[in-house]
């Protein structure tokens, strides 16, 4: 697999989404399963996994999914890299005394978890109306001067929140929801991040699945499956939607492909410093987004394809389930 670079850190041109094996998608697979899914991830190349301190089936004791990461990457640590997110409350600040005393001991916590003395990649995982961004800036300058992260994101933030945090301290990564049904960072952040040499990562790059082509209207989500908030999967939006899934099957006959590695392909061809973070619990559906990197549009077919997809009308607007609008526009 080819590389691609996040500001000056070094991951393959696709990554993965850990999460599923956490929470997200229903009923999570049995740790050992997960492991194995990792594992492969890596020996077919994949060197880029992205996990979370809240990612786990009971949202009051962190670290489920940290855990399962450390576990499975521990023998090869020093060859891939490593990102891990957290919360911050102003509550927490005020009792731990600064900002920088609060991230450390969420950065330790996920560090112990995660079997390894040092993130490569430390995202806030969404802005804190009472915590200034250029407060998390400063603090996460202090932590790259100690070598405890090598760089630092933010996810699902606006281009003008990236401009302000990116004057305190230099962000190698943001992290936003992106595909080629969610196209709205495309507008501002995206051509942010490519002016000023930060990597844009992105979540949710499969839209949460749907562009498989195989998620139908008569589908039920349960548990703590998130496609039940997300509002393309409604019934009538999964129907409404449909042209864009007879798109990208019209390619994926012509590239003997799936319809989900055309939604990648595009992405990668699109720009230079994107890379997508598929996820899955599924290890057969992992290893099939991984191979996305083989499947290569000519100029031709991006250019056919761009073009047929100013044609189409998204039903739904994804955006991000809870997110304030002043932080994605």
């Amino acid at each position: 697999m080819k590389t691609r670079k996040l500001h000056n850190i070094t991951v393959s041109e696709i990554g993965m989404g850990c999460m599923g094996f956490s929470h997200g998608y229903g009923e999570i697979p049995p740790e050992d399963y997960a492991v194995d899914a990792i594992r492969k991830a890596h020996d077919f190349g994949c060197t880029f996994f992205d996990t979370a301190e809240i990612y786990g089936p009971n949202l009051s004791e962190p670290g489920h999914n940290e855990l399962i990461v450390g576990r499975a990457v521990e023998d090869f640590r020093d060859k891939i890299t490593l990102a891990t997110k957290f919360f911050i409350k102003g509550e927490e600040v005020k009792k731990d005394g600064s900002v920088l005393g609060t991230i450390t001991r969420h950065l330790e916590a996920s560090l112990k978890r995660l079997r390894t003395d040092y993130a490569d990649i430390y995202y806030l995982h969404r802005i804190s109306p009472d915590v200034r961004v250029e407060d998390i800036a400063e603090a996460m300058n202090a932590l790259i001067s100690r070598k405890i992260i090598r760089g630092w994101g933010l996810s699902m933030v606006n281009a003008e929140i990236l401009e302000r945090a990116n004057k305190i301290c230099h962000l190698a990564a943001v992290q936003n929801i992106y595909s080629v049904m969610d196209r709205d960072y495309e507008k501002a952040v995206i051509p942010f991040c490519l002016k000023n040499d930060i990597g844009f990562v992105a979540f949710s790059p499969t839209a949460s699945g749907y562009l498989s082509g195989k998620v139908k209207a008569s589908a039920k989500f349960e548990g703590d499956d998130v496609r039940k908030w997300v509002p393309q999967m409604k019934s009538e939006n999964i129907t409404a939607n449909q042209p864009l899934i007879d798109l990208l099957k019209v390619f994926a006959e012509r590239k003997h492909a799936t319809n989900t590695q055309i939604g990648l392909a595009w992405m990668l061809k699109k720009y230079p410093h994107v890379v997508p973070i598929p996820g899955s619990k599924n290890q057969e559906r992992i290893l099939e987004n991984l191979a996305a990197c083989n499947v290569i549009l000519s100029d031709d077919e991006f250019r056919e394809l761009e073009e047929a997809l100013k044609g189409i009308k998204i039903h739904g607007s994804r955006k991000d389930v809870g997110m304030p609008q002043e932080f994605i526009d």
